[in-house]
């Protein structure tokens, strides 16, 4: 496997859809603002989180399982922040809809902006022939409320091309996050 670089990912984007919207350069500037970037840096994508998030909560003081999740565990926020509780999680989606090809595995990695701040992203690598929005999930891991930006830079996605295709992908199995839009909660 190897790593893909700036050029192959705006071919990719550009001739085949892996990534709707895609920006084929960094952005960091927004109405005269600057931002946390995002789009293609030299060997990976930035994306951004959209304004849906559902924010993890402990009022109801169930178990979280992750075989039987309650969707009460969370609060839905449609913002441009999401304001995350001390050592607490959000979760969220991407601006980005992916159709990963089947030569390829993709790795999420968070921001260091957001790293530096005590705020990690995660994500599991996206599988050959997956397609959907990304869920993200972003923990906080300081004492205090922690602030997410909505359209800004959250994470990048590295992609690690095969030198042949799998014998069985994501989309062959009949994966259970195949297609997902929105924020998508655990299934079993």
């Amino acid at each position: 496997m190897s790593i893909q670089s700036d050029h192959w990912i705006r071919r990719m984007a550009q001739q085949h859809g892996m990534i709707e919207p895609f920006e084929p350069g960094q952005v960091r500037e927004a109405h005269g603002q600057r931002i946390i970037s995002y789009g293609t840096s030299s060997y990976g994508y930035d994306v951004r989180c959209a304004d849906e998030f559902r924010i993890f909560t402990n009022i109801n003081s169930t178990i979280v399982d992750p075989k039987n999740f309650d969707e009460k565990s969370f609060v839905s926020v449609k913002s441009d922040v999401c304001i995350i509780p001390p050592n607490s999680f959000a979760l969220a989606r991407t601006v980005e809809y992916f159709r990963i090809p089947r030569s390829v595995l993709t790795i999420c990695l968070g921001k260091s902006t957001y790293a530096r701040c005590g705020i990690i992203v995660n994500v599991t690598p996206l599988e050959p022939e997956w397609e959907g929005h990304v869920t993200l999930e972003f923990s906080n891991t300081t004492p205090l409320p922690a602030k997410i930006y909505a359209n800004e830079g959250v994470a990048q996605m590295l992609f690690l091309g095969a030198d042949e295709v799998c014998d069985v992908s994501y989309k062959d199995r009949g994966g259970k996050y195949m297609g997902q839009t929105g924020v998508t909660l655990p299934r079993a």
